[in-house]
């Protein structure tokens, strides 16, 4: 039996169960229950290393739904990657897994109150949770990371500047950085037993940000705090484990600004500009632009001496390497709009929501520092960036690749699914179509015959193909085709397709954009085998704010997605095509039959 004590409980009942070294007690105290479940087995650290270049494959997964927070703008999933374990924050509580096989180790989950507020340090975490509806009643928990022990409690204080976007606050150097009630002063508590280490009055004025989307960020040695002071905001950069300052910037604006911290390097994004400094202080670089950033803050890693940059631009992004020795460009790409960015074992990892214009899953380009240079590879599921409630992130160790990316379902409110990537054989194809060869593609212009047009009441017309291109490889076959109803040719009896190239159309998470008239059909991805098919389908519906599933179609797996029934996205053995034809009604439908019955001739 383990024996918790809480303060203020009336433990009524406990239920406890011992197994494989867990330990898991549930118990009753005067303002709601208890799961805590601690763990004995010991956890092997992992290498800061990724998975090599080359094919990815799944190795384990959770998703994780978000919960409607009983405070406003904390409703969100985050994750960490350390000592061999994953840990998830959400308004629930905390959830630790070993990061290899995603088996349960440890968690902490308190009905009628919810978690605000988490940082991690030296295999300590700390979590601050309040009570649902009573602002009041809150309470700072700090556990062993290893094991889920809880070291100590305490009502005093509040974090400092908590992340709304990931609930996230800074720690280092063994000490999590507090507030007073008041937020004019700041305060270094010792992660072990809670204990105040220092304590810091802020600039006359200024007071730390109390909620903002991402005011603060540090690592072990230096952490930076927005502060919102009489006038423009400044930013405060000092040492975590004495509380000494290191640096003190005034911003350009009042607004609280976006923060990261790499290493000895703070970026900041003000809402004048996105400003680099060094370690004392310096502005190495400054982007005059507002919207430097775009919505959020802009991706970005260290890798030695560089700090990698990823600026949205054009629809697509600029990524700049700055070297912190000088200041100046190393190297400067024109990239995807990645949606985030890891570095690991001298290499960065970064996620592009989509693998190529036109096609189904997103991709990953593995890139060497030193010049840019990129090795691209599928992921096996879709993303949608533009999904609210969870930024997608990254991380790397042990030879695995984690990303948490935003899904719709389940409805309303939506989840964030974690997936854990190694490293695949590879297949006889290149590596950037997962191993498939170019010419097990179809192409899209013969999955529909001019019978099939005639049967969902469309006029025949030539098909106008689109091809598209991941990294260096082309597709040789059309992976679209679209019939307009207004301007293509009616085709004789021995017309073929017009061959004009053109870009394969694409809309939100790989769903086909609609059609002004006629139809369009695509083929969004051929997988190495129809399981790996299936799993990436089911992705893409659940990152559809609408998604019904239709079994009438002759298909695998078939989705309405979208409001209407105009986008039928479908699976036949290894292949996935969207069909879209906004009319006349009942036309997607007619369509994806005959493109089901079609596909089933293929090898």
């Amino acid at each position: 039996m383990v024996r918790i004590r809480q303060r203020g409980a009336a433990a009524v009942t406990a239920a406890v169960l011992a197994a494989g070294g867990s330990v898991a007690v549930r118990y009753l105290v005067t303002d709601g229950w208890v799961r805590h479940t601690v763990t004995a087995d010991p956890v092997a650290d992992q290498p800061r290393l990724g998975p090599p270049p080359g094919p990815l494959t799944t190795g384990w997964t959770r998703t994780v739904a978000l919960r409607g927070s009983a405070v406003a703008g904390h409703d969100t999933v985050a994750h960490e990657v350390a000592d061999g374990q994953v840990v998830t924050a959400a308004g629930s509580g905390l959830s630790v897994r070993d990061a290899r096989t995603g088996a349960r180790r440890w968690e902490y989950r308190r009905s009628g109150w919810s978690l605000l507020g988490w940082t991690a340090t030296d295999a300590r975490i700390v979590a601050f949770l309040q009570r649902d509806g009573h602002p009041g009643e809150h309470e700072f928990l700090g556990f062993d990371a290893l094991s889920g022990g809880l070291l100590w409690r305490s009502s005093d204080d509040r974090p400092a500047t908590v992340s709304r976007a990931t609930l996230h606050w800074p720690s280092g150097a063994d000490t999590v950085l507090a507030a007073s009630v008041d937020r004019r002063e700041l305060s270094g508590r010792s992660t072990a037993n809670g204990a105040r280490r220092w304590k810091l009055k802020l600039p006359l004025g200024c007071r730390l940000y109390e909620d903002a989307p991402r005011p603060s960020d540090a690592s072990p040695d230096l952490a930076a705090l927005a502060l919102d002071c009489a006038g423009p905001s400044h930013l405060l950069a000092v040492e975590p484990a004495t509380g000494r300052v290191l640096w003190d910037r005034v911003l350009g604006a009042d607004d609280a600004p976006e923060v990261s911290v790499r290493g000895h390097a703070v970026l900041v994004s003000d809402g004048t500009a996105l400003r680099l400094y060094d370690n004392a202080g310096d502005q190495l670089v400054v982007w005059n632009d507002p919207d430097a950033c775009g919505a959020g803050m802009c991706p970005s890693a260290l890798s030695g001496d560089l700090l990698v940059v990823v600026r949205p631009l054009d629809g697509g992004a600029r990524t700049e390497a700055i070297d912190l020795r000088s200041g100046r460009v190393a190297w400067r790409r024109g990239t995807p709009a990645y949606a985030a960015l890891t570095e690991a074992g001298g290499r960065l990892y970064a996620l592009r929501p989509r693998l190529a214009d036109g096609l189904l899953p997103a991709g990953v380009d593995l890139i060497t520092p030193s010049n840019g240079d990129t090795v691209t590879a599928p992921v096996p599921f879709a993303v949608d960036p533009d999904l609210v409630g969870v930024r997608p992130w990254m991380a790397a160790a042990g030879g695995m690749l984690y990303i948490s990316v935003p899904e719709a379902a389940p409805r309303p409110s939506g989840a964030a699914r974690l997936v854990a990537l190694r490293g695949a054989p590879s297949g006889p194809g290149p590596a950037e179509l997962d191993g498939v060869p170019v010419t097990a593609w179809p192409d899209a212009c013969t999955l529909l015959k001019p019978a099939d047009l005639v049967t969902a009441r469309l006029p025949v017309r030539a098909g106008t193909p689109a091809r598209a291109e991941v990294a260096k490889v082309r597709l040789p076959k059309p992976v679209a085709c679209a019939y307009d109803v207004q301007d293509a040719p009616i085709p004789g009896p021995s017309a073929k397709p017009s061959a004009k190239p053109s870009r394969a159309p694409s809309g939100p998470a790989g769903a086909m954009r609609p059609a002004p008239d006629g139809a369009t059909v695509s083929v969004r991805w051929v997988a190495q085998n129809p399981d790996t098919a299936a799993d990436l389908l089911a992705s893409l519906q659940s990152t559809q704010a609408q998604a019904r599933r239709r079994t009438d179609l002759t298909a695998d797996d078939a989705y309405e997605l979208g409001p209407s029934a105009g986008t039928i996205a479908l699976r036949v053995k290894r292949y996935i095509v969207v069909v879209d034809a906004a009319r006349p009604p009942g036309a997607a439908a007619h369509l994806a039959r005959s493109v089901a019955q079609n596909l089933r001739a293929l090898p």
